[in-house]
């Protein structure tokens, strides 16, 4: 009950600070000017060329915008909970950089309002959720539950790799490294949907990176040795030459 209590205040306190920067309408679109020509000058690929993958058929995109909308939480919090049942020591680590990324990306919300490339009329990208649903996000005068001018970094990437990292590390399984398709299909998702530029999930990447040589991982517990083979035999042979003096005696 103590932690469910401090995750959900550590995700309240972090909904009540993404609306102290929901105002900034005109920094944001200023802002995403500014990262679109940033992207272009360095020749990253452009957003539009993943969108337009997406946009063969209306079941690739349909669900596109399913993953955007009903995995991050989810898998998130589902990530916390088997780490919690099963691997302690690693479930708090986990959630110590969760809190350290989620706290540093707040900063980098309240300094940088973001426009999304779906809002961006000179990135000529659709928004995909409002087009052919599901939308997690309504009208941004009236959507009072996010903050839709925080677009850098992207949570839904930093969070979608943690997940990765902290399966691969808590797990021993040949499988484990199939978890890094979560990141990888996140990172699709977030830019082909247009709710993310490719240099949010550079940010996201880089905070997460800083977090995770802050925060220590977790040390493994000692194994218990095996009793040594010499002492066995020993024993054993100890208890041979008893017996044989004792076989002696009584002839």
């Amino acid at each position: 009950m103590r932690e469910l209590l401090l995750v959900a205040g550590l995700f309240l306190v972090y909904k009540a600070a993404r609306q102290l920067a929901a105002d900034h309408t005109t920094e944001a679109f200023r802002n995403a000017h500014r990262v679109w020509h940033a992207e272009r000058a360095v020749h990253l690929p452009g957003e539009a060329a993943v969108q337009s993958l997406l946009l063969h058929g209306d079941t690739l995109i349909h669900l596109a915008n399913t993953y955007y909308a009903t995995v991050h939480f989810p898998a998130t919090a589902g990530l916390l909970i088997w780490l919690y049942v099963k691997r302690p020591e690693h479930y708090v680590w986990t959630r110590r950089v969760l809190a350290a990324l989620t706290g540093a990306a707040l900063v980098l919300h309240l300094a940088f309002p973001l426009a999304p490339p779906r809002m961006l009329g000179e990135a000529h990208l659709i928004d995909t959720g409002r087009v052919y649903g599901p939308s997690v996000y309504g009208p941004p005068t009236t959507d009072h539950l996010s903050n839709q001018y925080a677009a850098m970094p992207s949570l839904h990437f930093g969070w979608a790799v943690m997940v990765a990292v902290a399966l691969v590390v808590a797990t021993r399984s040949r499988w484990r490294w199939l978890w890094l398709l979560h990141p990888l299909i996140t990172l699709l998702v977030i830019v082909g949907t247009a709710n993310h530029y490719w240099l949010d999930a550079l940010a996201a990447g880089g905070l997460l990176a800083l977090a995770l040589v802050v925060v220590p991982r977790p040390h493994r517990r000692p194994a218990i040795p095996a009793p040594r083979r010499e002492a066995a035999v020993g024993g054993g042979t100890a208890l041979d030459g008893g017996t044989a003096g004792l076989l002696g005696a009584t002839r």
